[in-house]
């Protein structure tokens, strides 16, 4: 295979065979989320369907970062390869994603057992929230077990993506403030674990029944699987091991009741529902061009017609 090719089928073979290099090609191909990202993304469709999703989200400052780097390097005591997205805000300069997490991750970055990759919206019809799980899906097709999806912040389309994960860990610090955070933020409904990180500080156990409350008052508490509230010190690897052991707890839990089944089910369900939605505004948006439209534009201002029979005209060609 030529090294700079860019031809689907070349990469994805070359990727699924172990080239590193095609793999990184492979993922951004799908963040530009055109025509050759499609066949892509079907070739891995068709090859996946064993990775096992874990996001790890939180209230920027958190230490998520170095908490997810302290998980990599438990995960890979007992041999086992993982593949780390970091979901970064895009940079204003180039649009691309901003580095800091694999500047921060750093020490593995000569494991071969490790793959780490930022992800940000660059030209993706739908963002992160549709070049996500694509790139989870060629991640889980070239072999990688696990795959730990990574959130920078707690904007709507982080936790949208962190909730989207088979297991969801919800990271916050000793202190009220983000506890109430964790709440508006809409991260209690996610959260199958809770993690206190920097637990070295005072606070831990304030924090802890804080939690507890919040769910005491929600519906979670009445769930099966109630969530763990656990305590960390990521840049030491304190408490790793249990958290681990909770996320392995939540996959044999879920796997056997088959609530894992379900939620896979619905995320596809939302996912094609997703994908329709951003086509049709795509093709709205090509729709309201052109002098018909400047036409109609010009009728409902002078009120000669209304907007929504302004509108019914522009759809009558694309059978909306």
């Amino acid at each position: 295979m030529a090294r700079r090719t860019l031809e689907p089928s070349a990469l994805f073979a070359a990727a699924c065979a172990g080239d590193r290099a095609a793999l990184a090609r492979a993922l951004s191909l799908l963040e530009r989320g055109d025509q050759a990202a499609r066949e892509m993304g079907r070739l891995a469709y068709t090859r996946g369907g064993t990775g096992y999703t874990v996001g790890i989200t939180g209230a920027p400052g958190a230490g998520k970062s170095t908490l997810t780097s302290a998980v990599i390097r438990h995960v890979r005591t007992a041999g086992t390869e993982v593949a780390v997205l970091a979901i970064d805000p895009s940079s204003p300069f180039t649009g691309g994603a901003i580095l800091g997490d694999r500047v921060r991750m750093q020490d593995h970055a000569t494991d071969p057992g490790v793959f780490i990759r930022s992800m940000a919206t660059r030209g993706h019809l739908g963002g992160l929230s549709l070049a996500t799980p694509e790139a989870i899906r060629m991640l889980d097709a070239v072999g990688r077990g696990w795959i730990v999806v990574e959130t920078v912040g707690v904007g709507q389309v982080e936790v949208e993506i962190a909730g989207k994960a088979d297991t969801t860990v919800v990271v916050l610090n000793p202190g009220w403030g983000d506890s109430v955070q964790a709440n508006k933020a809409g991260l209690m409904e996610i959260a199958d674990i809770f993690v206190i990180n920097k637990a070295d500080r005072k606070g831990v156990e304030e924090t802890r029944r804080d939690i507890e409350q919040m769910l005491e008052l929600s519906d979670l508490a009445h769930d099966a699987w109630r969530p763990p509230i656990l305590a960390t010190v990521g840049s030491t690897g304190e408490g790793v091991p249990a958290l681990w052991d909770a996320v392995t707890g939540h996959r044999a839990f879920i796997g056997g009741s088959g609530e894992l089944t379900r939620r896979r089910e619905h995320r596809l369900r939302e996912e094609l529902r997703e994908i329709v939605a951003r086509r049709l505004e795509h093709r709205a948006r090509e729709v309201c061009t052109g002098e018909r439209w400047e036409s109609l534009q010009a009728d409902v201002l002078e009120r000669r017609i209304d907007p929504w029979s302004a509108a019914d005209e522009m759809l009558k060609g694309v059978g909306a």
